[in-house]
């Protein structure tokens, strides 16, 4: 592998750094105390005018087809602005993806392009519930033919982006009396079809301005060209995605943990103790060789894992690899950041406090890091027996 950035990503690179400098920065404080949600909403649509919503999209659906790298260098650089924006970001490109690798010539031509043009502010992926999270082979909400259409009864948790999508991809069991995990189908449901409930929004403990929310399906009817891809094929087709999801929420809690070192370090050359500036003793030094070591290995990993993807080899291994490490990484990061502060860290007039909060949930959503060891762990004994 080449390590180094084409001209084309470089160019992604920095356009998205000097968005999120000029754009992201200034309101993401205010964003996660509660100010009006409106200026992200107004920074996704400029987000998709700049062709961040599709990075790895062929451009016959609007896309920009820059590929898997410039799209996790992109997620990172925004992260390191704001959280909440980048985790919106992720996921729109994933449901775009997931459209255009089994979706319909049609139904890509009609949602993909909404999408990565900012017509749709969003687009959601429905699907974790209460009793199928880390298993979502348990899945319990079924989706039954009825004539000319499907009938959505069930519900779904921690929908990002559910009050402003214009479009769920949602996946539901359509036989169950298949072994599980095998009767599960995915469809995609517009936002505002009858039926469909956007309910409670959850408190959390950080990325508070992308909305997570639970979705009800009652008795909601779809046409059966709501069907994406192969009936009863759908879990598969979960699985393969959240493979790429991996690598974009690595790179969120990369660009966290980037943000964190960076305000700290440069605190620390500031500071004064003892009669000397902080970053002169060596319990700071460690902290600043250590973390920033291992945040560059996260990158390095999740380069390893783009670009398998784009090179179309397998890559599940090495996403939750670098998923795993990436956003383990970010979180001690953050931690050391808010040590290297004081007092200070623990206050709001500081953001490396934001900046633990916002890393904290990476280890656990896209599959929680204790899933991603099962995976590794399988991938290899696989290749020992």
């Amino acid at each position: 592998m080449f390590l180094d950035l084409t001209e084309e990503q470089k160019l992604i690179q920095d356009t998205a750094r000097n968005f999120a400098r000029a754009e992201l920065e200034p309101v993401a404080a205010g964003l996660d105390q509660g100010d009006d949600r409106e200026a992200m909403l107004v920074n996704l649509k400029k987000l998709a005018k700049l062709g961040f919503m599709g990075l790895n999209v062929r451009e016959e659906y609007g896309g920009t087809g820059a590929g898997c790298i410039a799209f996790s260098v992109a997620v990172t650089e925004i992260a390191r602005a704001c959280a909440s924006t980048a985790v919106t970001v992720s996921v729109n490109n994933m449901v775009c993806e997931v459209i255009q690798a089994v979706g319909s010539e049609e139904q890509k031509r009609a949602y993909i392009p909404k999408i990565c043009s900012g017509e749709f502010t969003a687009g959601s992926f429905a699907l974790t519930e209460t009793g199928a999270g880390s298993d979502p082979s348990g899945m319990t909400t079924r989706a039954v033919a009825d004539g000319d259409s499907f009938v959505l009864d069930g519900s779904k948790i921690f929908i990002t982006s559910a009050p402003y999508a214009g479009v769920f991809v949602v996946w539901a069991v359509t036989d169950k009396d298949a072994p599980k995990g095998k009767g599960i189908s995915c469809f995609l449901v517009e936002g505002g079809t009858r039926g469909l409930i956007v309910g409670k929004e959850e408190k959390k403990m950080g990325q508070h301005a992308a909305s997570t929310n639970e979705v009800i399906f009652d008795n909601c009817r779809i046409p059966k060209s709501a069907l994406m891809g192969k009936l009863n094929d759908g879990f598969r087709t979960a699985v393969t995605e959240l493979a790429g999801g991996r690598i974009g929420i690595g790179s969120l809690g990369l660009g966290v943990g980037l943000a964190a070192m960076d305000y700290a370090t440069r605190y620390a050359t500031e500071r004064s103790q003892f009669g000397q500036k902080i970053s002169c003793f060596q319990a700071i030094q460690w902290m600043i060789a250590d973390s920033y070591t291992e945040l560059e290995a996260a990158r390095l990993l999740l380069m390893n894992a783009a670009f398998r993807k784009e090179q179309g080899k397998s890559f599940a291994k090495e996403a939750s690899m670098a998923k795993m490490f990436a956003t383990e990484a970010g979180n001690r990061a953050c931690y050391n950041a808010l040590q290297m502060l004081g007092g200070y860290g623990y206050t709001r007039d500081f953001p490396v406090e934001r900046y633990a909060r916002d890393a904290r949930v990476t280890t656990i959503y896209e599959g929680t890091n204790e899933i991603q060891r099962v995976i590794i762990s399988r991938e290899i004994l696989r290749h020992f027996s």
